[in-house]
């Protein structure tokens, strides 16, 4: 079998930093494994966060409307993307799993991230309407979260002032990640590490490690796939579906709630 290769999306400004240390053990570890290992540096290479024309080298086909997902899902055909985004292109087709490590910024990820996901996850490379959830072009990837929060886990539940977690994580998990056909892992969350002894923060380093150990062969998080959606009818849950999930306490997913409690650490824990 031949070594898998894993990316690393990071996203710190500080060598010093908790999340340098989570990386570090990450690449570590995971070449340990016999892994080969990319690590996109963001900050290192002050990787440019706005979708702009910018990113297309030559004329654009409509400069008087700029579309920048059908201006660029042109380039990328015609070879016209500016070079930073065709290198993380080469990345993400040589990657089977990516993970994207980065601290929490007000519920969601850094900008500079939100900039590769927006710049790099280009129409028609990483998905088009035809080739979206489980019918999505990286189907055969893997890809998963892991990130600090500012935060103590309890203010993150369904009682604390954060709101529950799993709530937090639907848009980013769901909506870049499975929709882009990933096959999405449980995410690794380090609880508010600045509040942390050294020593307490060894041990979620220990932890980390350890689960990298097997991280290859872990089961994904569920979504639902998408030919359970009726395509003729708005993409609404086909009617059978609906009355299957009549019976059941909790809705299907966080998003497709259906009215209906939510199904309890859906984007925190695989086969829940």
């Amino acid at each position: 079998m031949s070594a898998k290769t894993v990316l690393i999306v990071y996203a710190h400004q500080s060598a010093g930093s908790f999340n340098a240390a989570v990386k570090t053990a990450a690449v570590d570890e995971l070449k340990k494994q016999g892994c080969r290992v990319l690590v996109s540096d963001l900050y290192e290479v002050k990787f440019k966060a706005t979708a702009t024309e910018d990113d297309i080298t030559g004329a654009v086909k409509n400069p008087e409307h700029f579309c920048y997902g059908n201006e660029t899902m042109l380039a990328w055909q015609e070879e016209r993307l500016a070079s930073d985004i065709v290198d993380e292109h080469k990345k993400l087709k040589e990657a089977d799993l990516v993970i994207f490590q980065f601290p929490m910024y007000w519920f969601s990820v850094p900008a500079i991230m939100k900039g590769w996901m927006d710049r790099v996850l280009t129409l028609g490379f990483a998905y088009t309407l035809e080739k979206r959830y489980s019918e999505g072009i990286f189907r055969d990837k893997k890809a998963m979260l892991s990130f600090t929060t500012g935060s103590h886990e309890t203010m993150f539940s369904s009682n604390g002032i954060n709101g529950d977690m799993n709530v937090t994580l639907w848009p980013i998990q769901n909506g870049v990640l499975n929709y882009c056909g990933f096959q999405v892992l449980a995410p690794q969350i380090f609880w508010a590490p600045t509040h942390l002894s050294p020593e307490a923060r060894e041990g979620l380093l220990e932890g980390w490690r350890t689960r990298l150990q097997g991280l290859l062969n872990e089961a994904p998080l569920t979504f639902p796939p998408a030919d359970i959606f009726d395509k003729g009818k708005g993409f609404q849950l086909k009617p059978e579906v609906r009355e299957k999930q009549a019976d059941s306490p909790f809705g299907l997913t966080v998003g497709h709630h259906l009215e209906k409690p939510l199904p309890p650490q859906s984007q925190m824990k695989a086969g829940v």
